[in-house]
């Protein structure tokens, strides 16, 4: 079997089938049907039965996007949240068949969760492509001090909103409008250090000033700017969805930081049922120096 990260429990979530490229999965008391490219096999359940459950289908209306239909659509709205320990994560179905949360990213949650009680008091943590702040808030609750960055107003407006709603607002998290890249190497520039960096690029992107992102131009300097920034013990996870890469690429590359060691696979998502059928999510490489316990 290929090299996985083992899903964590998400009770708010779960993978109720995939299959004939798309995926059916509960978020909360609502069941989204929508496309994923990586289920290639069979349905287990029948089409009666995606038809009857699915209450918020994505209908592709071209490769730029598409539009959101089902019972669901108007409830989901205003008041639709999902939970995750003591944080909260509002949902909204978007264009792009996303709803603003990926669950098999749980399974870093909680890796960096596990590692908070070796970096000392309050560590510093920097989360570039941070998206709605799923990641940045789990860390923050954890009790790192965290630095969030996206490029998009809307993605950050999206992390005020669930910060506050977990507790949070601004205490314990530092958010940021910036070019992912650009802050990067200005924070070298400062002499800023951190316990841990969490990356999560697309392939192709846009900074709020015009900046492109395109990762096989972007990652090995976003790599290099990333190295001076960590402490002695420290950690990086890189994660990656649809970029045609392998996970080799990814070892290699975080191999090249020093005095670490790398451990790579893929997110997945386990299916219910006796099977326990794994969905891939994309690539994943966390690389970890200062302890003897593996990545």
């Amino acid at each position: 079997m290929s090299a996985v990260f083992e899903p964590v429990s998400f009770p708010d979530h779960a993978l109720l089938d995939s299959g004939g490229s798309e995926k059916l999965e509960r978020f909360g008391d609502v069941v989204v049907r929508r496309p994923d490219p990586q289920a290639l096999w069979r349905k287990r359940l029948s089409e009666d039965e995606w038809s009857r459950r699915a209450e918020l289908v994505f209908v592709r209306e071209s490769d730029r996007g598409g539009r959101w239909e089902g019972p669901a659509r108007r409830r989901v709205e205003d008041r639709w949240w999902v939970g995750y320990d003591r944080a909260r994560f509002r949902l909204k179905p978007t264009s792009f068949k996303h709803v603003g949360l990926f669950p098999e990213q749980a399974a870093n949650w909680r890796w960096v969760e596990e590692l908070r009680g070796e970096l000392g008091e309050a560590p510093e943590l920097l989360s570039l492509f941070a998206y709605t702040g799923a990641g940045s808030i789990a860390a923050a609750l954890a009790g790192y001090r965290v630095t969030h960055v996206d490029a998009s107003k809307s993605a950050i407006g999206w992390t005020r909103e669930n910060a506050e709603a977990s507790g949070l607002a601004e205490r314990g998290m530092r958010i940021v409008l910036d070019d992912a890249l650009a802050f990067a190497r200005r924070e070298v520039r400062r002499g800023r250090k951190y316990a841990g960096v969490l990356l999560d690029p697309p392939h192709y992107g846009r900074g709020p000033k015009g900046e492109k992102w395109q990762l096989e131009e972007g990652l090995a300097p976003l790599l290099d700017a990333c190295a001076e920034l960590l402490e002695e013990r420290s950690f990086l996870v890189l994660s990656t969805y649809a970029v045609g890469y392998s996970p080799l690429a990814f070892e290699n590359m975080l191999g090249d930081l020093p005095g670490g060691e790398v451990r790579t696979g893929e997110l997945v998502l386990k299916e219910e049922g006796e099977a326990d059928r794994l969905l891939p999510c994309g690539f994943c490489a966390r690389w970890r120096r200062g302890s003897s316990a593996p990545a």
